[in-house]
């Protein structure tokens, strides 16, 4: 069995993948690797190539999937199979890097649960904005990460390189999924993705925000055990 290494997103844990593990294990030893060990994408991937198996599966979640282009850029042997979850290929617009760092400042020099708490919940289906139980999850995961971490994670993400030009390099089955209705990665980013990797399988998941690993844990966990058996 094929190992399978999971990389969390931004204010993630491995509670992020908590309702794929057990799905996972009885395809190969599950591996959910750290976000915190560098100070730009760039150094998180060799961090996590340096305790990852000789070779993975690779699975990457919003940032995760940024660490996931780098990996490929950096050790593409060694990686068995590919999924994008809730990510993009593209860099961030100027927009993207004032609104990263306003949020940064607001939250490590204010009330850090209750501003990523309430901003991170507007990235969830409208229907799920209200739902304590994933409010409740992302509050512990925020505190685990807690503001140094977050202020490192946002600034390794605004550095990020576009990862667009080598998607077509991409030679493993590789699974591209976001939720229909994902206000950060949208469909067209998961579309671009999928259309530039040679046999990639897209899937948008129907009434999902961009929490699609908690939001929709049966959609996604169908999508990854077809993404292991191809």
């Amino acid at each position: 069995m094929t190992p399978i290494v999971l990389i969390p997103g931004l204010l993630c844990t491995a509670e992020v993948f908590a309702p794929q593990i057990p799905a996972l294990w009885p395809h190969g030893p599950v591996m959910v690797a750290s976000t915190l060990e560098g100070e730009t994408i760039r150094e998180l991937a060799t961090a996590i190539l340096a305790s990852a198996p000789p070779r993975f599966a690779l699975a990457g979640y919003s940032m995760g999937g940024y660490i996931a282009h780098e990996i490929l850029r950096q050790a593409p042997a060694r990686v068995t199979r590919l999924a994008l979850l809730s990510t993009s290929a593209r860099p961030d617009l100027p927009i993207h890097v004032e609104m990263r760092r306003a949020l940064v400042d607001a939250a490590c020099h204010g009330d850090f649960d209750t501003v990523l708490a309430n901003v991170s919940m507007t990235s969830a289906h409208p229907s799920r904005r209200r739902d304590p139980a994933l409010a409740a999850i992302k509050r512990r995961m925020a505190a685990a990460i807690g503001r140094d971490g977050f202020a490192r994670q946002s600034e390794a993400v605004i550095g990020r390189v576009d990862s667009r030009a080598g998607l077509a390099a991409v030679a493993v089955p590789t699974l591209v999924l976001t939720g229909d209705s994902d206000p950060l990665t949208p469909p067209d980013h998961a579309r671009e993705m999928a259309d530039a990797i040679a046999g990639a399988t897209l899937v948008i998941v129907p009434e999902c925000g961009h929490n699609a690993t908690l939001e929709c844990p049966e959609a996604v966990n169908a999508a990854l055990l077809a993404w292991l058996a191809a």
